[in-house]
């Protein structure tokens, strides 16, 4: 069994404490059978009764809820619990959550950030190094019986000593950072403000970020501010050569505009983990040996997994016997 679950249990079934679990009925979570011996849990999607009743009648002994994935959280859904103090994540992106809401009532939250960035940054350098090397055009062309025939396939091109680009420098972005320092490549970066501990060049836009990379490789949050922040001008200042990365959210790219970009070869590639509107994936990309996709998978490890569970299951003792969090997300 699994370190949290060994560690000390609260006193008695009758004082465990009360954690609301917000997900979808489709989203089905070991997290409940985890967390079950240690917390009382109430999961309006169990319920037979309408989720805004349900949550009426527990309003005032819910201080923390869970929620899992990307499952909507709306200003609505959080008036109706206004005991609500904590908001624990599990994930890294946030968007699916109402950030103004918890900001104008002081709503702390934790995300999966900690959990998840090794192996985010992992998935983030794969494709980069697919993208470069055409490994997965070349294995295709070997799985087509091509070699024996054509003799050539697609000339990739070096990776090392590139000049990349990371926008949002969190932990995920300084994980991508640090292995990428190791091939050599120059790594500057864009993030909300300034990182003086970082040893990266910062630039203050995303634009001047692309001017002055080869790669671009988005790791940040989507927000109002960030929504289409790869845009047509990011892509032209970024050149016919450059690849772009995306490992954060769909939206953050104008999907359409960079799939013309691609078609009409205005840039050097893609590697894509993530869509504007999933599992929805442009057509267009599929035959393009410039372009790597997977299916919204940079996060998921079994490492990964556990070690989320691990961070929930900490969070919240942490917040129930008043010690410090861990993965806490500056809502600004």
């Amino acid at each position: 069994m699994a370190s949290y679950a060994n560690q000390e249990c609260f006193q008695s079934n009758d004082d465990l404490p009360i954690v609301l679990l917000h997900r979808l009925p489709s989203f089905n979570s070991p997290l409940k059978d985890i967390l079950q011996p240690h917390f009382h849990l109430l999961d309006p999607a169990d319920s037979p009764e309408p989720a805004s009743s349900f949550l009426s009648c527990h309003a005032k002994s819910v201080r923390a809820l869970i929620c899992i994935y990307n499952t909507p959280l709306s200003a609505e859904t959080l008036n109706l619990l206004p005991s609500l103090e904590l908001i624990v994540a599990a994930s890294a992106g946030v968007d699916h959550i109402d950030l103004e809401e918890c900001r104008y009532r002081g709503i702390i939250m934790t995300n999966a950030s900690t959990a998840f960035a090794e192996d985010a940054a992992d998935h983030a350098v794969a494709l980069l190094i697919d993208v470069c090397r055409r490994i997965s055009t070349a294995d295709r062309f070997v799985r087509a019986g091509l070699w024996p025939v054509k003799r050539d396939c697609s000339l990739g091109f070096k990776m090392g000593r590139k000049r990349v680009g990371i926008v949002g420098l969190g932990r995920i972005g300084f994980e991508v950072g640090k292995r990428l320092e190791a091939f050599g490549c120059s790594i500057a970066y864009n993030s909300r403000k300034k990182k003086p501990s970082v040893p990266f060049s910062y630039h203050a836009n995303v634009l001047d970020l692309a001017e002055d990379s080869d790669a671009l490789i988005l790791c940040c949050s989507l927000t109002e501010q960030t929504h289409h922040i790869i845009n047509k001008d990011v892509l032209e200042a970024l050149g016919k050569e450059g690849v772009i990365i995306n490992v954060g959210r769909g939206a953050l790219i104008d999907e359409k505009v960079l799939v013309q970009f691609l078609l009409r070869g205005d840039i050097g590639g893609a590697g894509l983990d993530v869509f504007e509107n999933e599992p929805d994936v442009p057509r267009e990309l599929f035959e393009l040996d410039n372009v790597v996709l997977s299916p919204h998978r940079a996060i998921f490890t079994s490492e990964s997994l556990e070690a989320l569970h691990e961070l929930v299951f900490t969070n919240l003792k942490a917040f129930f016997s008043n010690k410090p969090l861990q993965s806490v997300f500056q809502i600004e």
